[in-house]
């Protein structure tokens, strides 16, 4: 396994970060295709195994079962102070005044609850999940950095927003001596390039750390274009994601098939290889539901594309309507 710094952090992280959606009970939340305790316990020590110290949940994941899934496995699996836990907050986890978003009732209230139910005292890297437009930024920074302050989390991070929300996040902190985001987890793979305009270039001059998540596109990019699974049947959040271009995603996901049939490799270790040759991406957050899955994406960093793979990988690329925000 290859490990890095996170950003400008002196973090060791593997170069893959095990996203943990997949895992929590199916009829909790909106995720029916999630998998239950026993059959996630075995991908999670497979990973650990691989070298992987990375792992990235969410409160919301599965209304917490997620959290609690990964909580006992890894206390299982790993020592605590050899794992780089991180989990996200925003999204309403119950109804009525302030059960989501970014307030400082509510992050106060819901790091502790992922706190509970991850059953440790501190997270490494606690995440904004989507920018809050009901709160101002000065309350939800200053809420972060007292969370920092208090010993509950090592670091701050924010996921999918427009870059200028993140450049002014990163400014007000600065200027009022908060802790400082120092990661972006956002959407990137080879369907969904728009963050290479604005928020890449961003993160790479401001020192962040860069952990894209469904780096295969909900594995549009690991399978025929044409072809369904349980995930994409039921997956509302990841039908919003594809209505856009799709003779152009259509003619990607066959030039990632020459590809992977050129080199005599899967689909998915071509498609993460390529958002593993971006210099500013630190690590992909990968989801897998069964062992096959982390296979292909260890197989990836060993997968270096020559420029003429890239070049053919892009070429049929258009540009899209922002996504991935909602």
């Amino acid at each position: 396994m290859e490990y890095l710094k996170l950003g400008n952090t002196g973090l060791d992280v593997s170069r893959l970060c095990l996203g943990c959606m997949t895992f929590g009970i199916p009829d909790r939340g909106p995720h029916p295709w999630t998998l239950d305790e026993e059959k996630s316990r075995p991908i999670i020590k497979q990973a650990v195994e691989a070298g992987i110290n990375f792992f990235d949940t969410a409160n919301v994941y599965s209304d917490g079962t997620s959290e609690e899934i990964v909580g006992r496995a890894l206390k299982d699996f790993a020592r605590r102070d050899e794992i780089v836990l991180a989990t996200k907050v925003f999204v309403r986890m119950r109804p009525g005044p302030n059960g989501g978003g970014l307030s400082r009732k509510a992050i106060m209230q819901e790091i502790d609850n992922s706190l509970r139910r991850l059953g440790t005292d501190y997270v490494d890297l606690y995440q904004i999940h989507r920018f809050d437009y009901n709160v101002p930024v000065e309350e939800t920074l200053e809420a972060l950095h007292d969370v920092v302050k208090m010993g509950k989390a090592r670091y701050i991070g924010a996921s999918s927003m427009y870059a200028w929300q993140f450049a002014t996040m990163l400014h007000v902190a600065e200027a009022n001596g908060w802790t400082r985001f120092v990661t972006m987890q956002n959407y990137l793979n080879l369907l969904y390039r728009e963050e290479e305009r604005e928020m890449l270039p961003l993160c790479e001059a401001e020192g962040i750390g860069v952990i894209p998540w469904s780096p295969l596109a909900r594995g549009r990019l690991a399978r025929p274009w044409d072809e369904a699974t349980a995930r994409s049947e039921t997956d509302e959040f990841g039908k919003t994601l594809y209505t856009h271009a799709a003779d152009a995603s259509r003619a990607i996901v066959d030039a990632v098939t020459a590809v992977a049939q050129a080199r005599g490799v899967t689909r998915a270790q071509v498609a993460l290889a390529w958002v593993l040759a971006n210099p500013v991406v630190s690590a992909p957050i990968i989801g897998a539901s069964r062992a096959g899955h982390l296979e292909d994406a260890l197989a990836a960093l060993e997968l270096e594309l020559s420029e003429a793979e890239i070049a053919q990988l892009e070429a049929p690329y258009v540009p899209q309507p922002v996504v991935g925000f909602a």
